[in-house]
C-alpha cells in the first residue's frame, strides 16, 4: 500500500469549515515509511490532515516494519513506523537520535477460511503452537476437536499463512509464541522474521489477508482491523491465565489497561496478565528522529502527529484499532514536544 497525498495551494491557508491558519509558511512534504499493521488508520488521518491544511503533504509507504526500521536508520524518510518497538542496538545506529511515539494499539488475530464451521474456532496455547510448528496438518484433527467439543470439523489440510517480509506484526505474533510455548521459543523463536516451519508467505497485512480470502482451510495472523474490514472468521484464543478471549475491542482495552509504559514509551507485552485480556495487544509507533535540519519539517511532522492524537484518535474503532487511553496521549505529547530543528 502507497499512501501519497497530493497538496493543493500555498501558504498559510484556512479551510471553508474555519480551521486554524496552516502551522507552517508554504509548501512542506513528509515522507514516511514502514508498518502495514496501522496503514488503514494513518491513512485516513493523513487524509484528512490534508485537507485541513493543503499545503502539508505526508507520503506513507506501507513498506513493513523491518523495511520502515531500515528506511529510517538509513535516513532516506522524515519517519519510520513499526509494530516493534526499537531496540538499543538499533537506536545507536541513528546518529540524530530516537524519539518513539506510540499513536495507535491494535490486536493480532487468528483469522481462518473455513465456511463449513459457523461457530467460532478456539484454539488453546498448546493446539495454536502445533498447528504452527506443522504437528495438526488437518482440521478433523482429534486435537482440534478436544478444544472444540460440540464442532463438526471437515476433512480439510490446514494451510497455514505468514508474512514473507520483514515484519512488526510477526515481531508482536512470535514474542507471543515464545512467552507462550518452550517449544516454540527452542525451534523457532521470535523476531520480525523468523523460519516458518510449514506454511505459505504472503507479503504485508493485506497480502496474507488477501491469501486467506483465497484459500479454504487456510489460518493466518494478522491485525484486526484487516480481519474486521474484510468480514473474516477469528479465532477465540486462550490467555495466560486460561480464558479463551473473543477478540473484541472490550478485550483488547482491557489487555491494554494493564500495561505501564516506561518513560521511553517503549513496551513489549508478550503475554499479559489478566482474566478478561486477550493475549496479543501491541503498541504501534511512529519513529521520529530527535533532531532535524528543516524547522519547518518540524513544526509540519508536530502537527501532523498532534492530529493523530486528538482528532485521529475518533478514528481508531471504526477501522478496527484501540484509542489511547487520555495518560498515554498526554505523554506522547510530551515526548512529542522534545523534537527539534
Amino acid at each position: 500500500m502507497s499512501i501519497s497525498l497530493v497538496a493543493c495551494g500555498g501558504g498559510q491557508e484556512t479551510t471553508g469549515t474555519g480551521e486554524s491558519t496552516s502551522p507552517v509558511s508554504g509548501q512542506v512534504a513528509l515522507s514516511g515509511a514502514g508498518a502495514t499493521f496501522p496503514a488503514p488508520l494513518y491513512q485516513k488521518w493523513f487524509a484528512d490532515f490534508n485537507q485541513k491544511y493543503p499545503n502539508i503533504t505526508v507520503a506513507y509507504q506501507s513498506v513493513g516494519s523491518g523495511a520502515g526500521v531500515q528506511q529510517f536508520t538509513q535516513g532516506t524518510v522524515d519517519f519510520g513506523a513499526s509494530d516493534v518497538a526499537m531496540k538499543d542496538d538499533e537506536i545507536a545506529k541513528v546518529s540524530q537520535g530516537v524519539v518513539m511515539l506510540p499513536m495507535t494499539a491494535g490486536a493480532i488475530v487468528m483469522a481462518y477460511n473455513l465456511p463449513e464451521v459457523k461457530e467460532p474456532v478456539k484454539l488453546s496455547r498448546q493446539l495454536l503452537t502445533d498447528i504452527l510448528l506443522g504437528k495438526v496438518k488437518t482440521w478433523n484433527d482429534p486435537a482440534i476437536a478436544k478444544d472444540n467439543p460440540a464442532v463438526t470439523f471437515p476433512e480439510k489440510p490446514i494451510q497455514v499463512v505468514y508474512r514473507s517480509d520483514g515484519s512488526g506484526t510477526t515481531g508482536v505474533f512470535t514474542m507471543h509464541l515464545a512467552a507462550a510455548s518452550p517449544e516454540w521459543k527452542e525451534k523457532v523463536g521470535e523476531g520480525k522474521t523468523v523460519q516458518w516451519p510449514v506454511g505459505v508467505g504472503a507479503k504485508g497485512n493485506e497480502g496474507v489477508t488477501a491469501q486467506i480470502q483465497q484459500t479454504p482451510g487456510s489460518i493466518g495472523y494478522i491485525e484486526y482491523g484487516y480481519a474486521k474490514q474484510n468480514g473474516l472468521s477469528m479465532a477465540v484464543l486462550q490467555n495466560k491465565s486460561g480464558e479463551f478471549i473473543e477478540p473484541t475491542p472490550e478485550a483488547f482495552t482491557e489487555t491494554l489497561g494493564a500495561v505501564e509504559l516506561p518513560d521511553n514509551l517503549r513496551a513489549f507485552i508478550a503475554d499479559p496478565e489478566g482474566a478478561k485480556s486477550y493475549p496479543i495487544v501491541s503498541y504501534t509507533w511512529i519513529l521520529a528522529y530527535k533532531e532535524y535540519s528543516d524547522p519547518e519539517k518540524v513544526k509540519a511532522f508536530k502537527a501532523a502527529m498532534e492530529y493523530g492524537l486528538t482528532t485521529g484518535q475518533q478514528d481508531s474503532a471504526a477501522l478496527g484499532y484501540i484509542p489511547l487511553p487520555e495518560s498515554v496521549v498526554t505523554r506522547v505529547k510530551t515526548a512529542l514536544e522534545t523534537i527539534k530543528p
